[in-house]
């Protein structure tokens, strides 16, 4: 019998839903917020409201697109946490009365281990490789900086995280300092490619293990440009692109150096990497560069689905479905939910 998953994702700013069948994924519709541009960032009472007026449109899209009826759905799934209460609360809600309303079991998902598990998406005719197990995966995004393994039972253990600031909150905050929009991630991004990445260096955390900071990196930023401006109030303009590639090649080392001190003590040689900031070039082609060089079976997801959406909520619940992991209509969303 085939097994025909309808899921929905709305921890943040971005209303999503999928649709996957046997694993392979028929639509994936996702409509985001403009809104919060002019305010710097997503403001949480201004999302919710937003997910309130496009979940419906969005599911509907992603069944006609998927070419099945409501019906021919086995089960609904949700993204349950880690996100914004308001935004989560939409999307639980309306899985919940879509589950009842058909008489079809509810799959909890965890937002977290739902961006490792992007890696074995499929769609037909373009079957790529999917990972063999055990799994090192950094997951990186604008609230999360982890370092995660798959093990071969399909179970995911955390094995360091950031202590502070995430790699993507780094990369937004510095990016506000010198006045790009929001996000500004993709714009440090497409800035440094025009730079010089050996131009200025800012200061590495010393954390012992597998854990993360990046509060330092942050403030040490601040105040360069803060002195710097002192002496040039031009200097940031004058400036930007070697900012931004000295910036963006300082958080990439920082990331790659845990993953490959990860990747030598639990042997490891299947390594991927998961999340938003995996979109970026930089991060993308120092991952490849050292795959090669440690002999690592490289994991990079696609672009589409390195920033949060529904056909990885999907995937994810289509496991959890085999393994008979249902929840009950009694399931909170929440804000915080670990690994």
């Amino acid at each position: 019998m085939p097994l025909t998953i309808l899921a929905i994702e709305s921890s943040c700013d971005d209303t999503s839903a999928a649709i996957v069948k046997d694993g392979y994924l028929l639509s994936n519709l996702i409509a985001g917020q403009e809104v919060h541009r002019s305010y710097g960032g997503v403001v949480p009472e201004l999302a919710s409201r937003a997910h309130q007026a496009n979940i419906v449109p969005v599911v509907d899209q992603a069944v006609r697109k998927a070419g099945i009826d409501k019906k021919d759905i086995d089960a609904v799934a949700f993204t349950r946490g880690p996100g914004l209460l308001g935004s989560l609360l939409v999307g639980t809600s309306f899985a919940k009365g879509f589950a009842l309303a058909l008489n079809k079991p509810l799959i909890e998902v965890n937002h977290l281990h739902a961006h490792v598990f992007s890696h074995w998406l499929r769609e037909k005719g373009q079957e790529g490789r999917v990972p063999g197990l055990p799994f090192l995966c950094l997951l990186v995004s604008g609230g999360h900086t982890k370092l995660i393994i798959v093990e071969k039972d399909m179970k995911l253990k955390e094995i360091g995280s950031t202590i502070d600031d995430a790699a993507g909150e780094a990369f937004d905050k510095c990016a506000k300092i010198m006045g790009l929009p929001y996000p500004g991630g993709p714009f440090i991004d497409k800035l440094a490619a025009r730079g010089n990445p050996d131009r200025f260096n800012f200061t590495k955390p010393r954390i012992e293990g597998l854990d993360y900071s990046f509060s330092g990196l942050k403030t040490n930023f601040l105040y360069f440009l803060r002195d710097s401006v002192k002496g040039n109030y031009r200097f940031i303009e004058e400036n930007k692109n070697d900012l931004c590639a000295s910036l963006q090649k300082t958080i990439v080392e920082i990331l790659t150096d845990k993953l490959i001190k990860a990747a030598a003590s639990s042997g490891i040689k299947e390594v991927g990497i998961a999340g938003g900031v995996t979109a970026n070039s930089g991060l993308r082609k120092a991952l490849a560069k050292i795959g090669q060089e440690h002999e690592w079976n490289i994991y990079l997801p696609e672009l589409g689905y390195t920033t949060d959406n529904a056909a990885m909520i999907a995937i994810t619940a289509y496991f959890k479905y085999l393994d008979g992991d249902f929840s009950s209509q009694d399931t909170v969303p929440l804000a915080r939910f670990n690994i």
